[in-house]
């Protein structure tokens, strides 16, 4: 079975306008249905838990969604606006889009992102977001395409 690597970037919303959403419903996905590439989480501690958090959602009750009913993008978009107690006025969707677009990784891990790309760290591209796709694109490159 061929393990997938999640290219929806981490600055992709839905309708919803919530950035990462996308791609949280793409490696929960995947990753409940065992086609999540090794190394991905399908609901990690960063981006994706800043989400459900920021939303207002129930990790454990996000999962068991995903895996039981195993919803299309809009679909879950719905099952979320259901949920007591979420949040998806324009000020919180808008402060947790600011969080996602404002966060930096740590020196060392930019530069390991950058060095695997074959990029020279001249400290222009610092977001997490823009990091993130360059090492999707390479681990995409490397599983796939090389």
């Amino acid at each position: 079975m061929d393990k997938i690597i999640p290219l929806i970037s981490s600055g992709t919303a839905g309708p919803l306008g919530v950035l990462h959403l996308p791609r949280l419903w793409l490696k929960s996905s995947l990753e409940s249905c065992e086609k999540l590439a090794d190394g991905y989480p399908g609901c990690g501690k960063g981006y994706d838990q800043m989400v459900l958090d920021g939303l207002g959602l129930d990790r454990d009750k996000f999962m068991s969604y995903i895996r039981s009913a195993r919803p299309t993008y809009p679909q879950l978009e719905d099952w979320i606006k259901t949920q007591p107690g979420v949040k998806l006025d324009a000020a919180s969707i808008q402060k947790l889009n600011s969080s996602i677009t404002g966060y930096n990784h740590v020196d060392e891990t930019r530069k390991e992102v950058l060095a695997c790309c074959g990029l020279t760290d001249e400290g222009k591209i610092k977001d997490a977001v823009n990091l993130n796709n360059l090492d999707d694109w390479a681990s995409f490159h490397q599983a796939t395409l090389k």
